[in-house]
């Protein structure tokens, strides 16, 4: 039996948001005072009253943008070894570690930006999906490649990536809003199931 395993990352698998987190971890000062600056938005964020991808960006860039490729990629790999496994739900890790890898492709789905969360997805043998950060000759512009990775874009990447491919079943796991899509398309969509 073939099977595909999609699993959203922060909250699903993690305890917290990465996204905070890495970048307090790149650059503390920075990040508290890009915060303080960025908290109307996360507001009208809240309220829907703003666009995710535009607040994202524009948070994401206050902090790494104009930084290297390499220092960015450095931090990340220490970002990892400083908190990989005690912020992965244990269930989750249990989980993912009984994957029989034989027939199942396993994807790890989610918005967060590529730079931080490859080494996780390494870590779990998974494919990552993820919203890409655009380099410029090594340096990071502030821009993604393409869309954020949320919503209908889940859906949209993991059907790029598997292709044609045929699976008897397709497993979903989310916790929020923004995996409706994906865990509504597959066979089983599991909301919250970690938690």
């Amino acid at each position: 039996m073939k099977k595909l395993y999609c699993f959203d990352f922060d909250g699903t698998l993690t305890y917290k948001d990465t996204m905070f987190m890495y970048l307090k971890f790149y650059a503390p000062v920075k990040f508290r005072v890009q915060f303080i600056k960025h908290v109307p938005l996360f507001i009208l964020l809240k309220l829907k009253l703003a666009e995710t991808e535009k607040v994202k960006k524009s948070f994401i860039g206050s902090i790494l943008k104009g930084q290297s490729q390499d220092k960015i990629e450095k931090k990340a790999k220490q970002f990892f070894e400083v908190n990989y496994p005690k912020i992965v739900r244990e269930n989750a890790l249990d989980f993912i570690e009984n994957i029989d890898r034989d027939n199942t492709k396993s994807l790890l789905v989610t918005a967060s930006l590529d730079i931080w969360t490859k080494p996780f997805a390494e870590a779990f043998q998974m494919k990552l999906i993820s919203t890409r950060a655009e380099f410029k000759d090594g340096i990071f512009t502030g821009n993604f490649i393409g869309r954020n990775c949320n919503g209908e874009e889940k859906l949209t990447r993991i059907k790029e990536e598997i292709n044609d491919a045929r699976y008897d079943k397709i497993i979903a796991f989310g916790d929020t809003s923004g995996d409706k899509q994906m865990l509504k398309w597959a066979n089983e969509g599991h909301y919250q199931f970690f938690h």
